[in-house]
């Protein structure tokens, strides 16, 4: 193999956790996933931040510090998308809208009861 070539799909190993037998009386093991309990928003403390690394120069707000269920996450991340108006996303625990939206997003998580600190300039 020379230096440029990578190397293919079929060469990778237990990345894509897939699993193959040929005994026909094996099954996979049911994986038991913990229920994480949403605290209440008073007890929460969020920490809004401007970042632009990694996206051309772009603008994101950043909300971090959520300790929840991921579907709880999804929602403020989608209520959050609204009442700014923008697109973004929720990732490795943390919610992205597009643009400069610090003001907006900290006025709008202290009516929900949430504690807001900013963090950044």
């Amino acid at each position: 193999m020379s230096k440029n070539k990578k190397p293919s799909r079929a060469n990778r190993s237990n990345e894509d956790g897939m699993v193959f037998s040929t005994n026909l009386s094996w099954k996979p093991e049911p994986v038991e996933e913990e229920e994480q309990t949403t605290l209440e928003a008073t007890a929460q403390t969020l920490y809004v931040s401007l970042n632009r690394k990694q996206r051309a120069g772009k603008p994101v707000t950043l909300v971090e510090g959520f300790q929840g269920s991921v579907m709880d996450l999804l929602l403020l991340g989608k209520q959050l998308k609204m009442e700014c108006g923008v697109g973004g996303a929720v990732k490795e625990g943390c919610v992205l809208i597009q643009g400069d939206h610090r003001d907006r997003v900290h006025l709008s998580l202290e009516k929900q009861g949430f504690r807001v600190k900013r963090k950044g300039g």
